[in-house]
């Protein structure tokens, strides 16, 4: 990849922060629809697996090469944020995976991390025209 066609710092670190701030929202938006208390320990209960799933996926796709990328950063993203967050969710917390959270854990991150990069596609479209 050449230099010109580097993401910079900045663009990563945004996407990266927005990532973090949906699964975020994920968790927080789920916690309140089963009424559990809004507190910060039990919205990083919540929250946690999927961060490190989200953080793992970053690392092992090399995301920050093209962090806004669809299919190449957008779909390794949402499936392994929602694979490992799982797995870790199961293993090491007393949250469990029936196939109704797993499903809405699925089609919300889904719609939450690669769409923002459609949206982004989309925009960065309209401006090329």
């Amino acid at each position: 990849m050449s230099a010109a066609n580097r993401p910079r710092a900045a663009a990563i670190a945004l996407a990266a922060a927005l990532d973090v701030v949906l699964v975020l929202a994920f968790a927080a938006l789920g916690r309140g629809q089963h009424g559990r208390a809004e507190t910060l320990a039990g919205l990083w209960q919540t929250a946690w697996p999927f961060l490190a799933g989200l953080a793992i996926v970053w690392l092992a796709a090399l995301v920050w090469r093209a962090p806004t990328a669809v299919l190449r950063s957008g779909l390794p993203v949402w499936i392994g944020t929602v694979a490992l967050g799982m797995l870790l969710r199961v293993i090491f917390t007393d949250g469990g995976a029936a196939l109704p959270f797993v499903l809405v854990a699925t089609a919300s991150l889904g719609i939450a991390l690669v769409g923002w990069r459609l949206v982004a596609a989309l925009i960065r479209r309209a401006r090329r025209r």
